[in-house]
C-alpha cells in the first residue's frame, strides 16, 4: 500500500515562453510510494495517485481496461473520421470485454470554444442549444455503428467543470500557471496559437490551410517548459506509451526541439468554464476537454472530485486518437498530468487519416464522407468491416466505393456468408438440419482442425496487439480455409452417392459448420450484428450468443442433436449500380433493411 509523505520545498525556476522570460517562485507538493512497480519512472516531485499492479505490469484483475475516444468537438455534425476512431475503440473493447476484462469505454464530446459559439450564432442557436444538438447526433451515429460504449461525457456536464476547475486549482498551486501577454498567429480551427515556423504561405495553418489571424491577449499559461526533461525520460523509459513506433519517434522529435509554455485560457471567449478567481477569462478548451477522460469516471450520485474519478478506473489503459492531436495526448496532457500528481495512461496510439480525393476528411475543408448514409446504405457491419480491414490501424487509408462493394461483396457475403449458407443448405436437405455427432468427435485426426485453432490464436495475438487489419485477415482465413475444405470433400457428391460416404459428409458438414461458428466469436468484434445472425443460424439464442466470450472459439462448441436454424442469407451482396439499373425495387433494399428483417429468433439449441 502506498504510503505518502508531505513535504514543502522553495524552488526558484525560470520559465521560458514566447514572452520574457521571468523568475518565479514554485511551491511543490511531493509524495513518496512504497509501490516500486507504478507505471512510470519519475522524479520524486510530484503527488502521485497509484495504482498497484503486480510485479509484470498488469493491473490487478479488478482494475478496468479503460479506453477512450477523443471528446469529440460540436463544431458541426459528425464526419466518417470521427466514425472511424470510434469503431476501431469499439472493436477494441468488444475484443477485451470477450478476453474477460471488465472495461470502461469512454467517448463523448468537447462542447467549449470560439469555434463552438460561432457555429451556435450561425445556426441561430445559443451555444447550449447547439451543443444539445450536436451531441445528440453523436450518439445517434453511434446507436447506427453497433457502438457498445459505456460512458459519455460531454464537457458542459456541471460535474465535468467541478473536476477541470479542482485540477486547475492544483495545477496552479504547484505554482506552474502564471500570467503573461501573448501576441502571435492564432488558427481558430484549431484553437491554438502556431509557430510562425510551421506556417505555411500566407501563415496558412497547415492542418487546416486556412490563414491564421495574428492575436495579442493577456492570459494564462502553464509552465509545459519545466517538463521538458520529464517528458523526454517518460518517453524514453516507456517505448510502449506512444504507439506506433513512428508516432512516438514523431513525438520525441517535438519534445527534443524544445517545449515552450502554452496558454490556457483565453480573454475573448466567452462559451468556457470561467478561470477561478477570474471570471473575465476562460479556460482553454483543450485544458478542459482533456480532463473529460478523468469526469467520465465519476459514478452517478457522486461526489464530484478528483480523487472520486480517478478512485473509479484511473489510469486510462488507452487513448485512442487521430494524429492530428497527438501534440496534445502526447505531450500537453502527460505535462498536465505530471504537475497534478497524478498518474499517466498507459498508451496514446495515435492512428491515420481517412482520405477522400487525397486529402484529409474534416468538417473545416468540406469534403466529408457522412457515416449516416454509409449505414443508411450498407449497414453497419459493411461500413465497419471495410475500415477496419482495408485501412492499416495507424496509418492513412483511402475509400472508394468501388473497393468499398468489392471488399465487402467478396470477404462478408461470398467467403463467410456463402459458405454458412450453402452448408446449412446440405445439412437441411439431407441431416433434416441437425448436427449428427459432435464436433470434436468429427474433427478427430483431421489436421483442418489444428489448422484452425493455429489461425484462432494468430487473430487474438493481432487484436491484442491492435493490429485490427490483421485481425480481420486471420479470421478471413479461417473462412478461406473452409471454403478450400468444402470444396475438396465435395460432401454432395457423397451424399448422392450414399453408402458409408454418407456418414462422411455429414461429419465433414458439422466441421465446416464448427468453423463457422469461430469465426462469428472471433469477427465479433469487428461485425456484432453479422455474427448474431451466424450464431443464430447455428440454432443458438441471442442471450447465449451474448454471454460467449473468447474461450469458446476452441473447437468442440457444436453437439451432437443441435437443431440449425433454416438457411437465409446472413449477409446480402451488394449490386453495383450498374447491375441494379433495370432492378426492381425489392431488389435495391438497402442492406441495413434486409439485417432487420433477419433478427427473428432462431431455433434454440
Amino acid at each position: 500500500m502506498a504510503c505518502r509523505v508531505q513535504y514543502s520545498v522553495q524552488n526558484s525556476l525560470r520559465f521560458f515562453s514566447s514572452s520574457p522570460s521571468f523568475q518565479i517562485s514554485v511551491h511543490y507538493s511531493k509524495t513518496l510510494s512504497r509501490n516500486s512497480n507504478k507505471h512510470f519512472k519519475f522524479p520524486i516531485s510530484r503527488a502521485l495517485y497509484c495504482t498497484c499492479r503486480t510485479a509484470s505490469g498488469n493491473t490487478n484483475s479488478s482494475d478496468p481496461f479503460v479506453l477512450t475516444t477523443p471528446l469529440y468537438y460540436v463544431n458541426a455534425p459528425p464526419h466518417m473520421g470521427s466514425a472511424y476512431t470510434t469503431i476501431a475503440a469499439d472493436a477494441i473493447a468488444r475484443f477485451q470485454r470477450l478476453i474477460g476484462e471488465k472495461v470502461v469505454f469512454i467517448t463523448g464530446t468537447d462542447e467549449h470554444g470560439e469555434k463552438i459559439a460561432t457555429a451556435a450564432a450561425a445556426s441561430g442557436s445559443s451555444p447550449s442549444e447547439h451543443c444539445d444538438s450536436i451531441s445528440q447526433s453523436y450518439k445517434a451515429l453511434w446507436r447506427e455503428l453497433d457502438i457498445a460504449y459505456d460512458k459519455f461525457i460531454r464537457t458542459t456536464d456541471p460535474n465535468h467543470e467541478a473536476i477541470v476547475k479542482e485540477f486547475y486549482s492544483k495545477v496552479l498551486a504547484n505554482g506552474d500557471i502564471y500570467r503573461a501577454d501573448y501576441e502571435g498567429f492564432y488558427c481558430v480551427n484549431c484553437e491554438e496559437y502556431k509557430d510562425e515556423k510551421e506556417l505555411l504561405d500566407n501563415n496558412c495553418c497547415p492542418m487546416h490551410l486556412k490563414p491564421c489571424v495574428r492575436r495579442k491577449e493577456d492570459n494564462y499559461f502553464f509552465a509545459l517548459s519545466k517538463y521538458q526533461k520529464r517528458l523526454e525520460e517518460t518517453l524514453a523509459e516507456n517505448p510502449d506509451f506512444v504507439q506506433p513506433t513512428f508516432r512516438l519517434n514523431e513525438v520525441q522529435g517535438w519534445v527534443k526541439s524544445g517545449l515552450r509554455d502554452f496558454s490556457i485560457s483565453r480573454a475573448l471567449v466567452d462559451w468556457g468554464i470561467p478561470v477561478p478567481n477570474d471570471s473575465k477569462q476562460t479556460i482553454y478548451v483543450w485544458f478542459d476537454a482533456l480532463l473529460g477522460y478523468i469526469s467520465a469516471l465519476l459514478e452517478d450520485k457522486k461526489q464530484p472530485n478528483l480523487q472520486t474519478a480517478i478512485s473509479s478506473g484511473w489510469p486510462a489503459s488507452l487513448h485512442l486518437i487521430g494524429k492530428d492531436i497527438l501534440r496534445f495526448h502526447a505531450v500537453y496532457w502527460p505535462a498536465m498530468l505530471m504537475s497534478a500528481g497524478l498518474t499517466l495512461p498507459k498508451k496514446v496510439f495515435g492512428h491515420g487519416f481517412l482520405t477522400k480525393d487525397g486529402l484529409k476528411m474534416g468538417k473545416s475543408l468540406g469534403n466529408t464522407l457522412e457515416p449516416t448514409d454509409l449505414v443508411d446504405r450498407f449497414g453497419p457491419d459493411a461500413v465497419r468491416y471495410f475500415f477496419l480491414k482495408e485501412v492499416e490501424f495507424g496509418n492513412d487509408g483511402d475509400y472508394s466505393e468501388d473497393r468499398f462493394i468489392h471488399v465487402i461483396n467478396a470477404h462478408l457475403a461470398n467467403t463467410i456468408g456463402n459458405l454458412l449458407n450453402r452448408t446449412l443448405g446440405l445439412l437441411r436437405k439431407n441431416c433434416e438440419s441437425t448436427i449428427s455427432v459432435d464436433s470434436t468427435i468429427a474433427a478427430e485426426g483431421n489436421a483442418f482442425k489444428d489448422n484452425v485453432e493455429k489461425l484462432v490464436e494468430k487473430t487474438r495475438q493481432h487484436y491484442e496487439n491492435l493490429e485490427l487489419s490483421s485481425a480481420c485477415g486471420a479470421v478471413l482465413e479461417i473462412s478461406n480455409a473452409g471454403n478450400i475444405y468444402m470444396n475438396e470433400k465435395a460432401p454432395w457428391s457423397l451424399f448422392k452417392e450414399g453408402g458409408p460416404g454418407v456418414e462422411t459428409a455429414a461429419k465433414d458438414l458439422v466441421i465446416v459448420l464448427e468453423t463457422m461458428r469461430i469465426v462469428a466469436i472471433a469477427l465479433s468484434p469487428i461485425t456484432p450484428s453479422l455474427s448474431l445472425r451466424i450464431y443464430m443460424q447455428l440454432g443458438y439464442s441471442e442471450d447465449h450468443y451474448n454471454a460467449v466470450t473468447w474461450n469458446e472459439t476452441r473447437w468442440g462448441g457444436l453437439k451432437h442433436g443441435q437443431i440449425m436454424a433454416q438457411p437465409k442469407p446472413v449477409f446480402a451482396r451488394i449490386e453495383l449500380q450498374t447491375e441494379v439499373n433495370n432492378a426492381s425495387d425489392e431488389t435495391k433494399k438497402p442492406i441495413k433493411e434486409m439485417e432487420s428483417q433477419m433478427t427473428e429468433k432462431a431455433v434454440g439449441a
